[in-house]
């Protein structure tokens, strides 16, 4: 996929900018955070909780804070990893791969590198393990970074839903193209575009690729995949009474930044989420030498109007500014420059292998997509019931085995993919066909080694 402007995620821009207009902030966001292009790349990020392998009560026991930076090194050392080892404030590790061509290779790519993940894990006395939700220990932040300081700040309004997203969850992230603009939009004149379908004498199905597109089957399909996938009934050692406890967290939190953003009759979907965008509350203000907490319900559009009579310790904003306020956003979908899909929870085993191939089968096969937004017509909308009932509520259900079973067939279609719909096809026989997710499994207890194999997770190291 096409990259976007992206900066780390704890600096302070140095450099001279002139201040950003709000004209100026409304037309960079669309052409950033929604590439232009014919979709052709796939990538994947893995967030996995870390549990001390050598402690005799295994989840219970948090891997030793003061040891995380000599585990992280021992991670990367020696190289040999595609794609991108990071860390989130709990001591979670994400691996991030780089886009692929096909999601038959960069899913190949990524389990390589988890297996050398894995046993280097296992070396220094750890285990990564996919669960959306930690479902044991309380959430300790061990990231000592003014970027978190500032969030955990922002979130306490909203009670400790803020310290377990940040601490406590993980996930399975599927990034895929933003897709082709249409030839007009908004009174913006556009490139202009063939219609791209299939090629002159090919069989191969045609991919979805108009942006709008391709945003409403994510959310269309995004209950039943939630319900599907949903892997965090417990927390603090008991059940929460949600089968996604991690979308519940996320329900908790600032409704200004997270959910679905609207998008009214006839505004294209770069615009509306522009408006959304600016509109959102500053979650931050970055500093070089003072916290980077941020005025209490001054959005950034506010800023952008009022500069330092708003923020009067800073000058005004600037697109490195607002880029950075980009990534305090955290919708259902994030666009950024593609499409960042991530309302799924992490997975045990190697089941992480099933979202990705599932989501890339229905955006790459026209015919699929029509079939599952047909499919998921009824459960629209519907992310509170899926994250609470999972696969008990039977249209839920219902709708989440047609698409696995649609992704199968698209999948089944290319020889190269048929590795990954026999993935799909064992995901549907263990939960999805006999109405069951993750979260329906027992933890024996919660503690011990037993309490890995009963979840599928003694394997990981080997998937």
């Amino acid at each position: 996929m096409r990259t976007t402007h992206s900066m780390p995620i704890n600096t302070v821009s140095t450099a001279i900018e002139p201040p950003l207009s709000e004209a100026a902030a409304e037309a960079w966001i669309p052409r950033t955070c929604f590439k232009n292009g014919p979709p052709s790349q796939i990538g994947v990020e893995l967030e996995l909780l870390v549990v001390d392998a050598r402690h005799p009560d295994g989840l219970a026991a948090h891997y030793p804070g003061h040891r995380h930076p000599e585990l992280l090194l021992d991670l990367a050392a020696g190289g040999g990893l595609d794609g991108q080892l990071t860390v989130e404030p709990g001591g979670q590790v994400e691996l991030s791969s780089r886009p692929g061509p096909t999601v038959a290779q960069t899913v190949d790519v990524v389990r390589r590198d988890l297996a050398v993940l894995r046993a280097r894990a296992a070396r220094s006395g750890a285990r990564l393990i996919g669960f959306g939700v930690d479902p044991v220990r309380p959430p300790v932040r061990i990231v000592d970074q003014p970027r978190y300081e500032a969030m955990e700040h922002y979130f306490g309004s909203w009670g400790s839903a803020g310290r377990v997203m940040m601490c406590s969850t993980a996930s399975v992230q599927v990034n895929v193209e933003a897709g082709v603009w249409p030839a007009q939009s908004n009174g913006a004149r556009r490139p202009a575009h063939p219609r791209i379908g299939r090629p002159a004498g090919s069989s191969a199905p045609a991919p979805l690729r108009g942006i709008r597109q391709r945003w409403d089957l994510l959310h269309a399909i995004g209950p039943a995949l939630v319900a599907a996938f949903a892997n965090s009934p417990r927390r603090a050692g008991r059940p929460t009474g949600w089968k996604s406890t991690r979308q519940a967290v996320w329900m908790r939190l600032d409704p200004a930044r997270t959910g679905v953003p609207s998008i009214p009759p006839g505004e294209d979907v770069e615009w509306a989420f522009a408006r959304w965008a600016l509109d959102a509350p500053l979650l931050l203000v970055r500093r070089d030498h003072a916290p980077w907490t941020a005025p209490a319900g001054v959005s950034f559009r506010q800023w952008l109007r009022l500069g330092r009579s708003v923020v009067p310790d800073r000058h005004p904003p600037t697109h490195d500014d607002l880029a950075y306020h980009l990534t305090t956003l955290f919708p259902q979908v994030r666009p950024r420059g593609h499409l960042e899909v991530r309302f799924i929870d992490a997975q045990p085993g190697q089941w992480w292998t099933v979202p990705p191939a599932v989501i890339a089968a229905l955006l790459d096969d026209e015919r699929a997509a029509d079939r599952a937004r047909h499919a998921c017509e009824p459960v629209e909308g519907r992310w509170r019931d899926a994250a609470r009932a999972g696969m008990d509520d039977a249209e839920l259900a219902g709708a989440a085995t047609q698409l696995l079973e649609i992704a199968v067939s698209a999948l089944r279609a290319a020889p190269a993919n048929t590795w990954l719909a026999g993935q799909v096809e064992g995901y549907l026989e263990r939960w999805t066909a006999r109405g069951r997710c993750p979260a329906d499994d027992p933890l024996a207890g919660f503690t011990g080694p037993t309490s890995l194999r009963s979840n599928g997770i003694q394997g990981d190291e080997q998937s």
